[in-house]
This record gives structure tokens, C-alpha cells and sequence, in this order.
């Protein structure tokens, strides 16, 4: 009977030994790296039933059909040494074409895809080597072609994380890594601090009166001003040419701030799959384009949160410890975007040491089910989820941590994210294709890596007796407004290189017959360097003078004004709509929308073909479509919109879009760094940069181009 079983099994294909992997603990010798690796089939790769291990009948259900000795168990194409085709053997003694192991692997299979055993050591692709080379070696720069994996962690029964990077978690996070000294202070000698100096003098004020004179006789009540101000570009920028063929990240140059960044991770069950995979190869590159003085910090969280890597610096080791531990996570459990941030906080607040720029990327798809409630007649309490100590006007603290918040895919809770950016000072995108996760966040550390000027301060002056600030308009920006009218302040914060700002303010002009010019205000500007920590006065200031002719003549409108205008008046549509599409009005919203598109196709700027009234038209149009009916509404159009105001109100570049196209990114509010770290992104191969030369992206559409 028994050998007539035997038959039937044989003639549907099935193996009649069952096997196990042995199983292989880190003291336990592994097989050699450079023999699993050659044109040939080394000895240890006979799949002969002799030669492996026997697996157990309870692990039967884990059984894949096997492929004819001397195949690629993936392909099926022969394995058979000489054809040009480089051969991975994993320790469980299975062989596969390396290209098509590396394929399975990238997507976070940890198991041989035969005898599903889990590996100790899994194959990377290596940036310096072809799939079909035959010659595998390690690379001190880019993951290895084989990476050793920690040792698994049980996954507790609460539901909390599991990570197979498992490191005891202190009660204070004092572990900080000591900040370099040496790249993060330049040498105090007078040619450094000549050049220095030289640099930050580059910050640009200038300022637009909204027409060049007003006749003596006549007054003007919301007289426009607009002032508009510039960071310095950074002593060098990112080489993406693809000349360079180091991988290693981009040295960190003393023309910018060092950073401390807290990357805060969903990982509840709803991440499981693809989007955890797109998530660790995005925090990959954002690993591998931190500088040696920069330190990261990881936390994730679900049902609770964990910080599964300390602040430290990315150093070639620091990086590679980084990737491990990122690679290392598994989803399951709730979402507890609350308790993530908190440990995210927690890391700030209990450090020993500071890197001068200080951010949280936060990343969910989910909707927070263990802090937010909702009250009658109030709505959800969405400042709960921000911890005291990160508030924007929070200054007893000392802290200024704004969060970038990123809502990915279509059930995260767009109005909890835009509300942590908020109320922390960063900014709200929204992924809404999975595929752009990794741009995302290359915009985003892109500006991060590049701050240039702090704590950036405008005083605005009236100078004729008689003139008095009427409002300011600043967006997100913290303003002030003496009684009186004749002083305002704005709060810009941090400047990325190259960045700019447009704050429009409104003055009444009397009637003076006095003299044939006038002056209206006074601007100055103040900042902090990031790197010598100094409080300095910018060098340059602006005044803004009007004629005050006998009589009237025709006058021709700003361009700059009519622009910002424009931008402002947009806004506002954005916010409007918004408010009557969250009480179903969607005709309403959408009429809005359409009504300001029409009057913005009307101005003085759009009417010259200005680039950025073309985006904002867009973008107006692109919001109707989102809010054609309640169920699109809610599946996309609220993040998107909540992503464009959030853009607009701190001018400053948000990803936004369901496409892996560039155009999508690039908006008026993106810096060159921003650009080039797209690109860099755009550009990469499994964590490799293309070898060929690439022009790099423009900015679109490119702001004040007439000046």
C-alpha cells in the first residue's frame, strides 16, 4: 500500500521527503559569504535529499512545488554556471539567480521562497553591481550584497510593536550620540568668518508698493506694501549629475545647519505589505542622504509606540544601524498617533546635546482611535495629540519642533494631520499613491538639510508721521500690531537656501502736499546663524517710497503685488470652500472655487502670463474636480485641499497628488535643494544612483521670474 502511495504522490509532482531548515542561531558558523557567491554552483548547493535538512509534517503546509535540480526556483531558467548570471546560495543551501532573489527580497521577504525558512542573511542589490555579474562584492557605502539580520523578537499579545531590532528602552532618552564639533562649527579664524559673514549679507528684503505714486491731493485707504524676502543659496549644493558615482551621502557643508530629525512610523496592521515596504526604502534614502553631523532618531508606533533607534549621528556605521533597525519592522496592532508623537517629543526633550534644526516626520494611514474625542457642538480635540512641549506657542519651553506631518493613502484623517502640523509649525502632505512615499520625503529632508538662516525677524516701521499699518498679512506667521498702527513685527522661523517669503501688509496714505516724495515704511531683518548660534542684524534694509505728484498720471499695477494678491485671495477660496464642503454644501464649495478662478484670469498678473497664477488656476481646478461628490470628497479631496492651504499658509512645498510624476512635487514653494533631492530620488535603482548624466529638474513655476 504503502509503495503504491508513493507512486501517486510522484505522479502529481509532489517530493516524498519533507524538509526542515535547520535552525541557525548568530553563534552558529554561516556559510561563506564569497563561495555562496560565484559563477558556479558551489558544493554546498547539491539539492540533493541527502543534502538538506528534513522538515517536519507540521510545517507541510509551507511546501512549494519544486524546480528541476539545477534551476532557478523563481525563474526556472537553468542555473548552470558559465551564462553570465550571478548565483545567490542561501544558508538553507537553495540557489537562485541573484537578480531574481534580490527582486523577491526588496519587497520585504525574509524566507526562502522553497523550503520557507527564515534566513539570517538576506541579499541586497548593491549599487555597484550589474544583476548578471558574476563578481558579488561588498560595498562600504551601500548595503552589501548580503545583510546579516538580527535576531526576531516575540510579538507580544497587547497588540504592541514587534521588531526584530529590539533594543531595551530607557525611561530617559539622555543615550543621545555626541553632536560632531568639528562639521558642525567651522574654524574661528577671520578668513571664515569674512566668507561667513559674506554669505548671510546675501539674505535679500525687498519691498513693492503696490503703484509708484499717489497725487498730492488725493488719500488711499488698504494701501498695499508688499515685502518680500530671500535666504542665501548654500555654499554648495547636491551633486545628482550622476558623474558622481560615491554613494555615500553628501558631505555636510558649513553653510548650513546640522540636524536633529525624529522620524515618528505607523506601523499598525493596516500598513501590512506593500506599504511598509515603500516605507522602509523611503526612510532608507532618507538614511542615506543625512550627513555624518546630522542624527536621527526612529519611533513606531501602533496600538503603543516604541523607539526602536536611539539620536544618533549618520555616520557609515551609525547608517547601517539605521537601515537594520527600519528594516526590522513589522505592522500590526491599532493606531496611536498621540503616543507616537509623544516619544517623539520625549526624544527632544531628554537629549544631552543639540543639533540647531530640529523636526519630527510624522507618517500614518490611519485615523487615531486612543486620544481623539469628540465633543458636541465642539468637534474632535485634535490639540491632544500634540504634546505640550512641541506647541508652536509654546516659548516657556524653549522647543521648536514643528512636525511635517504625511497622511498616506485614503483612510488616514487628513484634518488630525494638518492639525498636528499646525499647531507644531510644519507643514501637512498627502500621499496619495503609495509609489510616491519616497519623493515625498526626499522634499522634505531635502529643505531640512538645508537651512541656512533661524529665527528670521522683520520689524516694519512707519516713517512718515502720519502713515499707520492698516493689517498684515502673513499667512501661519506669527505677526504683531502695536495700537497705534505704527509698528509690526513677523516671525519667519527657519530658511531653507534659497527660500523665500511674501508678506503683504496694507497702509493709509494722507493727503500731503508737502514735499514730491514720501516715505512710507522702513523694513529691517534680524536672524540667528545656525552655525555660530549668533543673533546678527541683516546689513540690508528696505524702505518704501511713493512720488507725490500734483496731479494724477497713469500708473501701471505691480506685478509682484498683483501676484501675492492673487495667492492670498486664493487661499482664502481654498479655506472657504473647504468650510462649506465639511457641511455637505459641495455646489456651494465648488461655486466658490469657480468664482475665484474667474477672477483671478481677470488680474493684471495672469493676463501677463505670470506662472504662478497658471498654478494656482490649476490647483483651484484641480480642488472642483476633488469635491464632485461627498464620497470623493472624502476619499481624497479633503487632504488634498487641507494640503494645499497648509502649503499656502506657511509657503513652503507640500506633496500633494496621485502620481508618480514629478510635476506633481514641484510647486512655487520648491527650493532648488528640495529639487535635486527629487531628482536624487527619482533617479535611484533599489538605493542606487543611474549611472548617466541627468539634467536636473526645474522648479515650477518658478517664482518672481520678472525680477
Amino acid at each position: 500500500m504503502s509503495s503504491k502511495w508513493r507512486k501517486v504522490k510522484l505522479a502529481f509532482g509532489f517530493n516524498s521527503c519533507i524538509h526542515i531548515p535547520k535552525q541557525l542561531h548568530d553563534s552558529s558558523p554561516s556559510l561563506n559569504t564569497a563561495a555562496r557567491f560565484s559563477g558556479a554552483i558551489p558544493s554546498s548547493g547539491d539539492t540533493s535529499a541527502s543534502s538538506l535538512p528534513i522538515q517536519s509534517p507540521s510545517s507541510s503546509a509551507h511546501r512549494s512545488l519544486k524546480s528541476p535540480k539545477g534551476n532557478c526556483a523563481i525563474c526556472l531558467n537553468s542555473l548552470k554556471p558559465g551564462n553570465g548570471q550571478a548565483i545567490f546560495t542561501a544558508e538553507c543551501t537553495h540557489s537562485f539567480h541573484f537578480h531574481c532573489i534580490t527582486s523577491n527580497v526588496k519587497h520585504g521577504n525574509q524566507i526562502c521562497p522553497v523550503c520557507r525558512a527564515k534566513w539570517k542573511e538576506v541579499p541586497f542589490q548593491s549599487p555597484d553591481l550589474h544583476p548578471r555579474s558574476s563578481q558579488l562584492t561588498r560595498d562600504n557605502g551601500w548595503p552589501a550584497a548580503v545583510r546579516r539580520l538580527p535576531s526576531p523578537t516575540q510579538v507580544n499579545a497587547g497588540g504592541q510593536i514587534s521588531s526584530l531590532y529590539h533594543v531595551s528602552e530607557p525611561a530617559i532618552f539622555d543615550d543621545d550620540e555626541t553632536i560632531d564639533q568639528h562639521t558642525s562649527i567651522p574654524c574661528n579664524n577671520n578668513s571664515n568668518e569674512t566668507d561667513r559673514n559674506n554669505i548671510m549679507n546675501k539674505v535679500e528684503i525687498r519691498t513693492y508698493p503696490e503703484v509708484s505714486s499717489v497725487p498730492k491731493s488725493a488719500s488711499r485707504d488698504g494701501f498695499a506694501v508688499l515685502i518680500h524676502l530671500k535666504a542665501p543659496q548654500s555654499e554648495s549644493k547636491l551633486n545628482i549629475s550622476g558623474n558622481n558615482t560615491d554613494s555615500s551621502p553628501p558631505p555636510v557643508e558649513n553653510s548650513r545647519a546640522s540636524v536633529d530629525l525624529v522620524t515618528v512610523l505607523d506601523v499598525s496592521g493596516s500598513m501590512l505589505g506593500t506599504k511598509l515596504a515603500l516605507l522602509k526604502r523611503a526612510m532608507g534614502f532618507v538614511i542615506q542622504n543625512m550627513g555624518p553631523s546630522d542624527r536621527l532618531s526612529v519611533i513606531a508606533f501602533s496600538s503603543t509606540a516604541r523607539r526602536i533607534f536611539p539620536l544618533r549621528r549618520m555616520t557609515d556605521i551609525g547608517r547601517q544601524e539605521a537601515l537594520q533597525a527600519v528594516n526590522s519592522l513589522v505592522s500590526n496592532g491599532g493606531t496611536n498617533i498621540a503616543e507616537g508623537l509623544r516619544k517623539g517629543a520625549k526624544v527632544f526633550s531628554d537629549r544631552r546635546w543639540k543639533n540647531p534644526v530640529c523636526s519630527i516626520i510624522l507618517l500614518s494611514d490611519g485615523q487615531d482611535t486612543y486620544t481623539v474625542n469628540s465633543r458636541p457642538g465642539v468637534g474632535a480635540d485634535y490639540q491632544s495629540l500634540v504634546p505640550n512641549t512641541i506647541h508652536r506657542n509654546n516659548n516657556s519651553l524653549g522647543l521648536q519642533i514643528p512636525v511635517h506631518a504625511f497622511g498616506f493613502g485614503a483612510d488616514h484623517d487628513a484634518t488630525s494631520m494638518h492639525s498636528i502640523s499646525e499647531i507644531s509649525g510644519g507643514t501637512f502632505s498627502f500621499i496619495e499613491a503609495e509609489e510616491v512615499i519616497q519623493d515625498a520625503f526626499a522634499q522634505c529632508i531635502g529643505g531640512l538639510l538645508s537651512v541656512v538662516v533661524q529665527e528670521v525677524k522683520l520689524d516694519i516701521r512707519c516713517v512718515h508721521p502720519r502713515v499707520q499699518l492698516s493689517s498684515v498679512k502673513a499667512g501661519s506667521y506669527r505677526t504683531s500690531l502695536t495700537t497705534d498702527g505704527r509698528m509690526a513685527s513677523i516671525n519667519v522661523g527657519d530658511l531653507y537656501a534659497e527660500e523665500e517669503r511674501d508678506f503683504l501688509v496694507t497702509v493709509n496714505v494722507p493727503i500731503d502736499s508737502s514735499n514730491d516724495e514720501m516715505s512710507l515704511l522702513n523694513v529691517k531683518g534680524f536672524y540667528r546663524d545656525p552655525i555660530t548660534k549668533e543673533m546678527a542684524a541683516l546689513e540690508e534694509t528696505s524702505e518704501v517710497k511713493i512720488e507725490r505728484p500734483n496731479i494724477s498720471k497713469e500708473l501701471v499695477v505691480s506685478i509682484e503685488v498683483d501676484r501675492q494678491r492673487n495667492r492670498l485671495q486664493a487661499a482664502e477660496a481654498m479655506s472657504e470652500a473647504r468650510i462649506a464642503a465639511e457641511r455637505g454644501q459641495l455646489s456651494s464649495a465648488v461655486s466658490v472655487l469657480d468664482t475665484c478662478h474667474k477672477t483671478l484670469s481677470e488680474s493684471v498678473s495672469a493676463i501677463s502670463g505670470d506662472r504662478l497664477c497658471v498654478s494656482l488656476a490649476a490647483e483651484l481646478k484641480e480642488m472642483q474636480e476633488r469635491m464632485a461628490n461627498q464620497h470623493i470628497y472624502e476619499q481624497s479631496g479633503r487632504a488634498y485641499v487641507l494640503s494645499g492651504l497648509s502649503s499656502h499658509s506657511a509657503q513652503r512645498a507640500t506633496a500633494r497628488g496621485d502620481s508618480t510624476d514629478s510635476t506633481t512635487l514641484l510647486q512655487s514653494y520648491q527650493t532648488p535643494s528640495m529639487v535635486d533631492m527629487v531628482t536624487r530620488s527619482q533617479t535611484m535603482v533599489f538605493g542606487a544612483p543611474l549611472r548617466r548624466i541627468l539634467q536636473p529638474a526645474k522648479s515650477f513655476p518658478e517664482r518672481h521670474k520678472s525680477r
